[in-house]
């Protein structure tokens, strides 16, 4: 027999960010431990509005599974003496175990106790386990209330838990359970009685709440559509903001509102950004992507005194328009560049300048990256003026009080100021990614001003002793390495990460003492967003292990790990990562030293000219990976027979020395491309 399980945890409103890992969190916790108590469910389901966290659990069983669990216990050496009868060992095993000592099993050597264990009423184990269950959530940020020693999310206000129709009965936080629950803030009174958990859903319905956000968000969705294309147009959706209205409402019904057709006149960005970040408000556009005089808002209730609500709803962001058109009238009575001199007054970091001082740095390590990668004189000249104007839109009131505008309002900005596309393009590319799967910069000085601007922030950062420790980054640090690595890889960018860092700590005038362990710490914290990505795209584990020893070339290491492991993975290195293999492990040497006419077997001249042709070979074929290895495993067969015939530790030290500086300069050779020795065959 089984029943269904409810408990719902009422609570003053929970932020919306907060809510899909409180539901992600509660699922896991919840599954694992009633699979660690061995209580049968049919499925676990986890719901919730900004005013409840709801576990629902679809048929458990009405008691645990009986089990049996086998100990193991001393050896037969140790439990039975000579003439095989128990020793104290093998009584003491047995009475801790509570069974009777002639119950012990044999097994292996070993003598064994079998426990049999009746499962329990799933009811009574309920009162424990439940709010357990609660006490072991965690968030983001928990606050107290009343004189309570109890910390959670927000104030818990009632607590429903229901096993079937039976109430599981305790206390937390002073509030305790039953069957009560609260409907719609004001489309419901009062308490209301849930008669059983299978009714969960259904009674809530009637309260006006559409609790499962699965379904609450479909039906957001469908409204926010049906409202734009209504008024003949699209509704600009974001599924991050899509989620968070989701868990700001519990009953949602979509309105749409109107604004002045005069603020359409300000940068798209400008009037996007106030309704959607400030507003929680959906834009809505036309079929080329233009901008509509028109905004999609979802209310927590029906569809009762509704003009009066988009009314309300027109007048607030008509104020929020307004201001962004104040600031952005006031920012244009000056030219971009004439707010440089205010970013002298601005802190960069504490001990490394002013905002205005990093430009300039941006401006040197723009040039030096874009010279690296022979650059054009135009994208040359177009890095170098944006990274001069890449900061001045920080100071502009537009920005100060939209901080989500910087970059955007310095490339309209500089458009309007007669700047090329290219400069005012990079000045936003900057940026970028802002977030978890933005674009990434487009431009080749929007690349080059962006890389720069990232490991001057990590460099920066790093030297002041800010290392990202745990989710701790408030620099957003891991972000702008991830960055810096996918910039590299999708522009198919060949750099030295090693010489691009010591020149940004150049720049930064980084004490010659610090610079050696300020490096590899830097280059060890890329190198783990760069293995992140390797892992993102599929690489196998000891793939990247052979390929990220020494990483100096992203990008480059980024080919050869996608070509080793296609090769590995359809078996083409199998018998020449053996060779290699044998190679590295005997050429411990330090000893690069061989004369060929030294060489006295036929093998060891054939490995030896081959290891000339292979070495000329991958030299040409630089950044072609393919070629490399196809290249390198032709080393195999004459390393195979090297080792066949030629007894490498010779007697005579000239012959050895001669023989093992010939396997050291095949195993550098061959580690320049990847250390196959790591590579799991």
């Amino acid at each position: 027999m089984s029943r269904d399980l409810l408990l719902e945890i009422g609570t003053e409103e929970v932020p919306a960010h907060f809510m899909p890992g409180i539901l992600q969190q509660l699922k896991v916790k919840a599954a694992d431990k009633f699979d660690q108590l061995h209580i049968d469910v049919s499925g676990i389901r986890t719901l919730g509005t900004p005013r409840r966290i709801t576990l629902l659990i679809k048929g458990m069983a009405e008691k645990q599974a009986d089990i049996s669990i086998e100990h193991k216990g001393p050896s037969t050496k140790i439990a039975f003496d000579k003439a095989g009868n128990p020793t104290k060992a093998a009584v003491g095993f047995a009475r801790g175990k509570n069974i009777p000592v002639d119950k012990l099993t044999v097994k292996d050597g070993y003598v064994y106790a079998v426990v049999h264990e009746q499962g329990k009423a799933t009811a009574k184990l309920l009162s424990v386990i439940l709010p357990e269950l609660i006490e072991n959530l965690n968030f983001p940020k928990t606050m107290r209330w009343a004189d309570l020693d109890f910390h959670f999310v927000r104030p818990i206000r009632w607590i429903v838990a229901l096993f079937g129709d039976e109430i599981i009965n305790f206390t937390i936080a002073n509030v305790k359970s039953g069957n009560k629950t609260r409907g719609h803030r004001f489309l419901s009174d009062g308490e209301h009685i849930i008669p059983n958990a299978s009714e969960y859903e259904e009674v809530l319905k009637n309260l006006h709440i559409i609790v499962d956000q699965i379904e609450r968000r479909t039906m957001i969705e469908k409204q926010i559509k049906e409202l734009a294309e209504k008024n003949n147009g699209i509704a600009q959706i974001t599924d991050e903001l899509l989620e968070e209205v989701t868990y700001l409402v519990e009953y949602p019904t979509a309105l749409c509102g109107r604004f002045e057709d005069k603020y359409l006149q300000l940068p798209k960005e400008a009037v996007i950004t106030p309704m959607r970040e400030h507003q929680r408000y959906f834009p809505v556009a036309d079929a080329a992507g233009k901008l509509l005089p028109l905004f999609i808002t979802v209310r927590n209730g029906g569809t009762k005194s509704l003009p009066t609500v988009q009314h309300g709803n027109e007048r607030v962001l008509r104020a929020r328009l307004a201001d962004a058109q104040f600031f952005f009238d006031e920012d244009r009575k000056k030219k971009l560049a004439d707010y440089l001199e205010k970013l002298k007054a601005v802190v960069f970091q504490e001990g490394l300048g002013s905002v205005y001082d990093k430009t300039l740095r941006l401006e040197q390590l723009a040039q030096y990256l874009g010279r690296a990668v022979d650059a054009t004189p135009v994208d040359l000249d177009a890095a170098k003026r944006a990274a001069f104007l890449s900061k001045a839109d920080l100071v502009t009131g537009m920005v100060c009080e939209f901080t989500e505008l910087q970059g955007i309002m310095g490339r309209e900005y500089a458009l309007l100021d007669g700047e090329s596309g290219a400069v005012a393009t990079a000045i936003d590319e900057q940026y970028m990614p802002r977030f978890a799967g933005d674009r990434l910069p487009g431009t080749v000085a929007g690349r080059l001003v962006s890389l720069s601007d990232k490991i001057d922030n990590i460099t920066a950062t790093f030297s002041r002793g800010l290392v990202p420790t745990g989710s701790q980054d408030p620099f957003a640090l891991r972000r702008q390495a991830l960055g810096i690595v996918n910039i590299l890889i999708e522009g198919q960018i060949n750099i030295s990460l090693t010489k691009f860092i010591d020149k940004a700590m150049s720049l930064l005038d980084i004490n010659s003492n610090k610079k050696t362990g300020l490096l590899n710490s830097i280059v060890d914290f890329i190198k783990s967003r760069f293995n992140t990505v390797l892992t993102a795209d599929g690489i196998c584990y000891d793939v990247i292990d052979a390929v990220s020893g020494t990483i100096d070339d992203i990008y480059a290491a980024y080919k050869k790990a996608k070509v080793i492991n296609t090769k590995v993975l359809e078996g083409d290195l199998s018998a020449a990562i053996q060779a290699f293999i044998r190679v590295s492990n005997i050429a411990k040497t330090d000893n690069l030293q061989m004369d060929a006419a030294l060489f006295t077997c036929r093998e060891e001249k054939a490995l030896y000219d081959s290891y000339i042709t292979v070495k000329k070979a991958v030299a040409e074929y630089k950044y072609d990976y393919a070629g490399v290895i196809d290249e390198l495993t032709k080393l195999t067969a004459p390393i195979d027979m090297f080792f066949d015939k030629v007894m490498v530790m010779d007697k005579d030290e000239v012959i050895k020395n001669n023989r093992l500086g010939l396997l050291k300069n095949i195993d550098n050779l061959v580690k320049k491309t990847a250390d196959f020795s790591r590579i799991v065959l």
